[in-house]
């Protein structure tokens, strides 16, 4: 028997009995949908994560208050991570209590700004500081992060760009930048150019809109407010002449490592502080991208590895129906037997059979997968583990896999029931009723 016509007579009998072979190919469709909707979901947060991060050059360094210890981390008022629009992901206040034995909340000040700059490989350090504030425009009130940054440096440790207006200038006092968010949907109104907010009861003029970053991963450049560090002083619960934050742009982005530790020895013998009693963190955003995308993969594959159930579930099925198929063909071996067929030749029939369904399934599974993302992305129901703009992405080399997998799941719970049937003997499966 030639393998053209083992597998027409295995799609014939597919074809014979529908009910049957919709209900088998059910759990090998939902598993695959499910899990390539979940990998997905992993898949659109990490390059959410990267979109957003990418605002920052591989040559950025970020300075920040507190640090982590035996699982416990001691954090100043709005402490900023790259892409993290200030204020982290959720802003404001955020002291906690750790295993440091400092007493108080660590603060960087000018002290810990003039021996970052006396670094030779530092070209830019922007000072930031950032906190949640109440943002009133027309009738309606709002929580936004405010930017305090350093107008002579900012635009060295970032990547945006202007809608319209101009950036900050070292003049400006009561001028602010906002993102396209705020001016686009925040507000019941659209906010222009010339707009005055009022920010914790003091005014402020709209100079420049930046353009949508396009992610907002823990808030984004579109959901923020930037102004001087000088003019957040004045309205941000932050001590004057302390930071939340430090960015820092150095000459060499393939030694950023080794700035990292420089740095860190620098502010250690600055501080006075040693490995055990260290009150500051000081990161690169590569170093803080691998970080965030070793969690989504983390979340992605224990996710997956549930979907995955229904895919044990799909397998079972096939297999019972399999078996079914064995028992209702078992005459039909016989004198197949009888005219010549090998065990091989008996085999190979179930087990392309068992493929068709995993290879069927498997396709179905994905389509259905892609309808489902597309909707999601479409109204705009985002799912990546609570990273705000992650759409699910769907990728060919996942489809690939999964109906590579699905059709290997199926040939295999097809294996046993096909061995059963190749060593039926002819006499025996002639007489079966």
């Amino acid at each position: 028997m030639k393998i053209k016509d083992s597998f027409n007579l295995s799609l014939n009998s597919i074809t014979h009995r529908k009910l049957r072979a919709w209900l088998t190919l059910l759990g090998i469709v939902i598993g695959v949908a499910a899990v390539v909707s979940i990998i997905s979901i992993g898949y659109g947060a990490q390059a959410s994560v990267n979109e957003s991060l990418s605002g920052f050059g591989a040559d950025v360094i970020t300075i920040t208050p507190g640090f982590s210890r035996a699982g416990s981390f001691t954090a100043g008022r709005g402490i900023e991570m790259p892409g993290m629009g200030g204020g982290g992901p959720s802003g404001g206040d955020r002291s906690r209590t750790t295993t440091s034995t400092s007493t108080a909340t660590p603060t960087l000040t000018n002290t810990d700004v003039t021996v970052v700059k006396n670094n030779v490989d530092v070209i830019a350090v922007n000072q930031i500081v950032s906190e949640r504030a109440t943002v009133i425009y027309g009738d309606k009130k709002t929580s936004l992060t405010i930017q305090g940054v350093n107008p002579n440096t900012w635009l060295s440790t970032t990547n945006v760009t202007l809608a319209s207006g101009r950036f900050l200038g070292p003049s400006d006092t009561r001028n602010i930048v906002i993102g396209n968010a705020v001016a686009t949907t925040t507000f019941s109104k659209s906010l222009n150019l010339g707009k005055k907010l009022d920010i914790n009861g003091k005014s402020f003029t709209i100079v420049g809109i930046l353009k949508s970053s396009g992610a907002s991963f823990g808030g984004g450049t579109d959901s923020a407010i930037y102004m001087p560090y000088s003019s957040a002083w004045e309205v941000l619960d932050i001590n004057k002449n302390t930071y939340s934050s430090i960015q820092v742009k150095v000459k060499d982005a393939t030694l950023v490592d080794l700035d990292v530790n420089s740095i860190t020895t620098d502010l250690m013998l600055s501080r006075r502080v040693t490995s055990k009693t260290q009150n500051f963190s000081v990161t690169s955003s590569q170093t803080i991208k691998e970080q965030i995308s070793s969690v989504t993969n983390t979340l992605t594959l224990f996710l997956g590895a549930i979907a995955a159930i229904s895919l044990l579930v799909g397998a079972i099925g096939i297999a019972n129906s399999m078996f079914t198929s064995v028992l209702e063909k078992t005459r039909d071996i016989g004198i197949m037997k009888a005219l010549g067929a090998t065990n091989n030749e008996v085999l190979l029939l179930f087990v392309i059979e068992s493929g068709l369904f995993g290879l069927i399934g498997g396709i179905i599974g994905a389509i259905i997968a892609f309808v489902i993302t597309g909707l999601l992305n479409m109204f705009g129901i985002t799912l990546g583990f609570g990273v705000r703009g992650s759409e699910m992405l769907i990728t060919p080399e996942l489809v690939i896999f999964a109906i590579i997998l699905s059709t290997v799941i199926g040939i295999v719970s097809g294996v046993v029931p096909a061995r059963n049937a190749s060593k039926l003997k002819p006499v025996d499966a002639l007489k079966y009723e």
